[in-house]
């Protein structure tokens, strides 16, 4: 009898022991919804401590509610994530199995992949793009300009609305609340046709950046579209092509891009259709769309803006240029520094030297075009020995950037001369802050053709040495051989010497005439580009 009761009794006890250690278990999990659930059993105790950390090791905060484990700060989808959570079992059960137990998982956040990212849409329908899996959050718009929206409760499918006939998108999503968008896949839309239908990004005929990657999806496969052929470009353009996926070819521009201020035109293997208007030569398919094997877009020219930058950093102009606060310097790199050109960065100029004479200062106009910065590129292209015109073409642009990359600076400093037209006449050079010489000279005759013209002027020839001809006023006509250190900046007229028994009087026929030491004196400071004034 006592024997049975004992049994009975050791029967019983087993089964209770065998109760706690089934029901005394922790999990910890991926969660549909939050990053991880942790599940304690009745007899498991409690959870004391929960910890996260991302691949850098740096902590990832974590809140706790109902067992779910939710990050405080936006994880990027795909981001991996190492999870420890302790529990403090029972005082009653510690004896047995221990104070604590701790529990790792090793989990990534989930990343959403567009389930069809090429789509035939007929015409006048809502352009919709579905996932393989529910997304929370969902960012589109043109490369490097999306925007995103918040969806109130995950979806498989957001729609876009009604889009043009073809048209292409970045599309970035977050599965979770707490997730970031993620990397960007681009979404193109075809309307139905019986022919391969493109569809590019930038939109043909819009304006793009030198340095712009340009994108051609076709609605059939590259291969069945172009066969092993690739586009050909005008101007020719420093790049390469690549198939991003079997729908999509990618130029990548290198270098410098394509030119500044060029009709960058890509000539097709074989025709596709096209929206219209959207090509080049094209013709009619019928419906909305065209066919042609040309498309295009405009590289704008450079911005006034960003060549005074670009000249003052190089030391042509009066004035020094640094990036607004906040704002990073331009990269020293091609594409950098070609984006720049047309996109210029915010700054703001400063005077190289505080006694800058005011008429210098009158001047000067930032992001307008002005005889100083005429000036300016005048110097430079005769610097590095390009036809000097005073245009910023794009081999100036290009030399411009070259000098931007490599960081060079000009050293043989500023020059200004003005000269004055009240009696006595003068004319004064100022250098680098310095006021090197005050002269006096004589201007053109008063009241006649030969009166010097009032205004600015670069000079444009730099000779030492020439002989000069023309009309005198009474209609006679004058050659004068030997005329030395000369620099024209008006049409004829000029800075020089001239043999005279005095000077501070309009004598001469239009020129500036100087002493022979002060003409010599000034030669070496008036190159090319340099600024001279005529005022009254």
């Amino acid at each position: 009898m006592l024997l049975g009761v004992a049994l009975v009794i050791f029967v019983i006890l087993a089964l209770v022991i065998v109760a706690i250690f089934a029901f005394s278990g922790v999990t910890l999990a991926s969660d549909s919804t939050a990053l991880a659930h942790v599940t304690v059993q009745p007899f498991g105790g409690t959870i004391e401590h929960v910890q996260a950390f991302g691949p850098d090791g740096r902590r990832v905060p974590i809140a706790v509610q109902d067992g779910r484990l939710t990050p405080l700060r936006k994880l990027a989808p795909g981001e991996q994530v190492s999870v420890d959570v302790e529990v403090r079992r029972p005082g009653w059960l510690s004896w047995a199995l221990g104070s604590q137990r701790s529990e790792h998982l090793t989990l990534s956040a989930p990343v959403a992949q567009v389930t069809e990212p090429w789509m035939t849409v007929r015409s006048g329908a809502e352009v919709r793009v579905s996932f393989d899996r529910p997304v929370s959050a969902v960012a589109y718009g043109s490369k490097g300009h999306t925007t995103v929206h918040r969806l109130g409760t995950a979806q498989r499918t957001i729609s876009l609305g009604a889009q043009p006939e073809t048209g292409a998108t970045e599309i970035a999503v977050a599965a979770r609340p707490w997730e970031t968008v993620g990397a960007p896949t681009q979404v193109s839309w075809f309307p139905p046709s019986n022919t391969p239908v493109m569809v590019s990004l930038p939109a043909a005929g819009t304006h793009i950046s030198p340095a712009t990657p340009i994108y051609l999806t076709f609605s059939k496969p590259v291969s069945e579209v172009l066969g092993s052929s690739r586009p050909r470009l005008s101007p020719s353009t420093p790049g390469s092509w690549h198939e991003a996926n079997g729908h999509t070819l990618v130029f990548t521009p290198t270098g410098l891009g394509a030119a500044l201020g060029s009709q960058l035109q890509i000539q097709l293997p074989h025709a596709v259709s096209v929206t219209a208007g959207s090509g080049s030569g094209s013709s009619s398919s019928g419906g909305g769309l065209r066919t042609t094997s040309q498309i295009a877009w405009t590289v704008p020219p450079g911005s006034t803006l960003r060549l005074q930058q670009l000249l003052a950093q190089a030391g042509y102009l009066p004035v020094d240029w640094q990036p607004a606060a906040g704002t990073a310097a331009v990269a020293r790199t091609p594409s950098a520094e070609a984006q720049a050109a047309v996109e210029p960065p915010n700054g703001s100029f400063s005077w190289r030297w505080a006694n800058t004479p005011h008429q210098l200062q009158a001047m000067w106009s930032p992001g307008q075009w002005s005889e100083i910065t005429k000036g300016a590129v005048m110097k430079f292209e005769d610097e590095n020995e390009m036809t000097v015109d005073g245009l910023a073409g794009p081999t100036v642009w290009h030399a411009l950037l070259d000098y931007a990359i490599a960081g060079k600076r000009l050293n043989s400093g500023y020059s200004y001369v003005y000269v004055h037209r009240e009696v006595p006449e003068t004319m004064t050079l100022w250098h680098d802050g310095q006021t090197v010489i005050t002269s006096p000279a004589n201007t053109g005759i008063s009241g006649a053709e030969t009166e010097t013209e009032l205004g600015t002027f670069a000079v444009f020839e730099h000779l030492p040495e020439t002989t000069m001809s023309g009309t005198n006023p009474d209609g006679s006509h004058y050659k004068d051989p030997g005329i030395k250190w000369v620099s024209y900046f008006n049409g004829g007229d000029a800075l020089h010497n001239f043999d005279r028994s005095s000077f501070g009087t309009p004598q001469s026929l239009g020129c500036v005439e100087l002493p022979l030491a002060a003409s010599a004196e000034i030669y070496p400071y008036t190159p090319i580009g340099t600024l001279v004034t005529i005022e009254k």
